[in-house]
């Protein structure tokens, strides 16, 4: 029987839901935990061979896809929180997560995307790979190993196989290198298609490690606004017999309901039009979230749909999980504090903040006029105060010029 030694061992990890925001809050509520789940993660590999999944009460499930152990490794891991772990051995745990022969994984590499016609659930699978691969290279060129950096940035370039420009969307490609047809966005056949628990809509947003890779595969920034303001806007409902119960919480086709979506409406940001994400984040904290029995539109899924919650009400969010950039939005309360380590605390002020006072007009972070529209982990453990000045009306300026949107791979921030 094996025993956590100079570790406390945790179990429950729904790791396909929580990456996303809730084990990047946990990095700042409660940092000293976040160890003992890297621990644990590397205690399931050396006993089953392989990085956690989904696992539940000490049983691994593969109940969905991906390996997003990964993120949740090498967010910690830049953020310095890893203690008595070697580096090269968390990285080796990873490569062998990302080079297994099952679930798309040798087609991916003979292919260099997975074909809809030998795999279940192809794009999806194509797109949280290459989210993850890209975490596995961020490791590898922090602790300096170039080989491995090499394979991994390059398939984390592989999204761009899956998106079609004729239609705008990423959508099943097939051995031949032709798109599967028929082909229809708001179709769903719940696990049983192209995509996990969502359709071509809610999945076509989903590079949160280059979405200014995304936004030039639309051709221009505003191509790529019109898109994203369908996304909301579209009164056409999800198709098919066997949609997926999961997709829920719908504003238009986005489902917040489901994990897939939850970063989307922070994409704003990132081509200078930081006041439709404060509109949008407002809506869905207003719309979505009650206190009632049935206040949340989908699966808590361990934390992650509160998570969400908690982080976009103080006033961020991280699109990419794993790069220490939290996405700002629209702060709902007057005044929040964190509680950090050694007495320290970050307070987030929102003046003239109110229902209809929802679009940020200025910013100042420790004192400093702040025109970028996201901030850094290190910018919130270090202390200090974050204050927004609110109003009815959008400064469409603030957060407007490319050099302060949130940083991407194929950006030069």
């Amino acid at each position: 029987m094996n025993k956590a030694v100079d570790f406390t061992r945790y179990t429950v990890f729904s790791l396909w839901d929580t990456f996303r925001a809730n084990n990047p809050l946990f990095t700042i509520t409660q940092p000293d935990r976040v160890n003992d789940f890297i621990h644990s993660f590397m205690a399931i590999y050396r006993e089953g061979g392989l990085l956690p999944v989904w696992e539940l009460v000490g049983n691994e499930t593969n109940c969905m896809i991906g390996y997003h152990a990964i993120p949740v490794i090498t967010d910690a891991w830049e953020k310095g929180l890893v203690k008595n772990i070697d580096g090269n051995d968390l990285l080796k745990a990873m490569v062998k997560s990302a080079m297994q022969n099952s679930e798309g994984l040798k087609e991916l590499r003979e292919y260099g995307y997975i074909p809809a016609d030998k795999v279940n659930e192809s794009v999806s699978k194509g797109l949280e790979y290459a989210y993850d691969d890209w975490c596995i290279a961020e490791m590898a060129k922090d602790i300096g190993d170039t080989d491995v950096y090499n394979v991994f940035i390059k398939r984390a370039g592989y999204y761009k196989n899956y998106y079609d420009p004729s239609t705008g969307f990423m959508r099943g490609k097939l051995t031949n290198g032709k798109w599967k047809t028929p082909f229809d966005p708001r179709y769903s056949s719940h696990r049983a298609d192209e995509y996990t628990e969502g359709n071509a809509w809610q999945y076509s947003w989903f590079v949160p490690h280059d979405v200014a890779g995304l936004i030039k595969l639309h051709g221009s920034p505003e191509k790529f606004e019109v898109k994203l303001d369908s996304l909301f806007m579209i009164k056409e409902r999800i198709k098919g017999e066997n949609a997926s119960p999961d997709i829920s919480g719908l504003i238009g086709q986005y489902a917040h309901g489901n994990e897939p979506s939850h970063h989307i409406a922070y994409l704003y940001n990132y081509i200078g039009k930081q006041w439709k994400t404060a509109a949008m984040v407002r809506k869905i904290l207003n719309t979505m979230y009650t206190d009632e029995p049935d206040g949340l539109s989908g699966n808590e899924d361990c934390g992650q749909m509160s998570a969400w919650f908690v982080l976009s009400s103080i006033g961020f969010y991280p699109v990419n999980p794993a790069d220490g950039v939290y996405v700002i939005g629209s702060p709902l309360f007057d005044k929040v504090e964190i509680k950090l380590k050694n007495d320290r605390k970050f307070t987030v002020t929102a003046k003239n903040n109110s229902s209809e006072n929802i679009y940020i007009q200025s910013a100042v972070l420790n004192g400093k006029q702040m025109k970028r529209s996201y901030i850094r982990y290190s910018d919130i453990v270090n202390g200090g105060t974050l204050e927004f000045v609110m109003g009815k009306t959008p400064n469409k300026n603030w957060g407007s010029a490319p050099e302060d949107y949130p940083p991407s791979m194929s950006s030069d921030n």
